[in-house]
């Protein structure tokens, strides 16, 4: 029989962890007899009571579900990358925790896999049951990454998609250091399915997904996949040189034919000096960025570590 595998990563899911089963269970496993699936949860360094909720799913439903339990909290990234690295299934489908994403959506997914041969399908946020700010920001983030990375990136991103096999086997067993989950799939080249759909409201918990985090997310997708930053650095250099030429030229031209200096007085020196210091420690920001990644990659160190697996 075909295979699929769904990986939900955990962090803090005390309280909804068994729903998020049942619901996985009623309306996946249960729908699809003539499919065999399997569902595994990577705790990713929660210190709640997840667990020990995953626990007692995993003593009721032995066979089914498979734990895996991080040393500490790695990330929603690295995590879903160990649910993939332990997946059995000829397909794998990674999930929220916390029901935001529609189980019912996985039945879309998996005809489209097995019956249409799409070798990635994603399911993308057309709207979101969430605060005004979240709506906001993640417009912003994704329409910068649409920009200047990725012209095929969903107007409303996605996090909860179908990965086949051979894409995983592909894109996913690299060592990239800082790594983009999204920039993987779209730099792949594989054909994509989209299928929209509106996020629910979260009912019951806080989202662990920060506003920091999501900056992160943004600086790695440019960064890995974007000559942006690098270019424009380049750019204003030039621009920058152009002008001080011309205004020593002016400088030149006062001083032989008998004119006033222009931008006499402190003020405008300390403008200058405040706007290039300025643009100096930015630009070696941006070089500190990539020089890290850079040493990152060097010390090829583990994306995750786990703990045990328990099955």
């Amino acid at each position: 029989m075909k295979k699929y595998t769904i990986v939900v990563p955990v962090y803090y899911n005390e309280g909804e962890l068994l729903n998020t089963f049942n619901e996985l269970k009623g309306k996946v496993i249960d729908k699809n007899p003539d499919l065999t699936g399997e569902i595994i949860f990577i705790d990713d360094g929660s210190k709640d009571k997840s667990f020990l909720e995953l626990s007692k799913i995993l003593k009721n439903h032995a066979g089914l579900v498979k734990i895996i339990k991080l040393t500490r909290n790695f990330g929603q990234d690295s995590a879903m990358l160990a649910g993939y690295h332990n997946a059995k299934g000829d397909c794998v489908i990674n999930i929220s925790a916390d029901l935001q994403d529609p189980p019912e959506l996985i039945n879309e997914m998996l005809n489209y896999h097995f019956t249409e041969n799409y070798q990635i399908v994603l399911c993308t946020r057309d709207g979101r049951d969430e605060s005004f700010l979240r709506i906001i920001t993640s417009k912003f983030f994704y329409s910068i990454m649409r920009l200047l990375c990725f012209p095929n990136m969903p107007k409303g991103g996605f996090d909860f998609a179908l990965i086949s096999r051979k894409v995983k086997d592909t894109i996913f067993t690299g060592n990239e250091a800082n790594f983009s989950w999204q920039g993987s799939i779209l730099f792949s080249g594989f054909d994509i399915k989209f299928i929209p759909y509106k996020r629910r409201e979260r009912l019951i918990g806080k989202s662990r997904w920060t506003f920091g985090k999501k900056i992160k997310m943004l600086i790695d997708g440019i960064l890995a996949y974007s000559y942006f930053p690098i270019r424009v650095m380049s750019i204003a250099g030039i621009i920058i040189s152009f002008l001080g030429f011309i205004y020593a030229g002016m400088i030149i031209y006062s001083r032989l034919f008998g004119g006033d200096y222009p931008f006499k007085g402190w003020a405008p020196i300390m403008v200058l000096i405040l706007l290039l210091s300025g643009f100096q420690m930015l630009m070696l920001g941006i070089i500190g960025e990539y020089l890290w990644r850079a040493l990152d990659q060097v010390r090829i160190r583990p994306k995750y570590i786990i703990e045990n697996i328990y099955e």
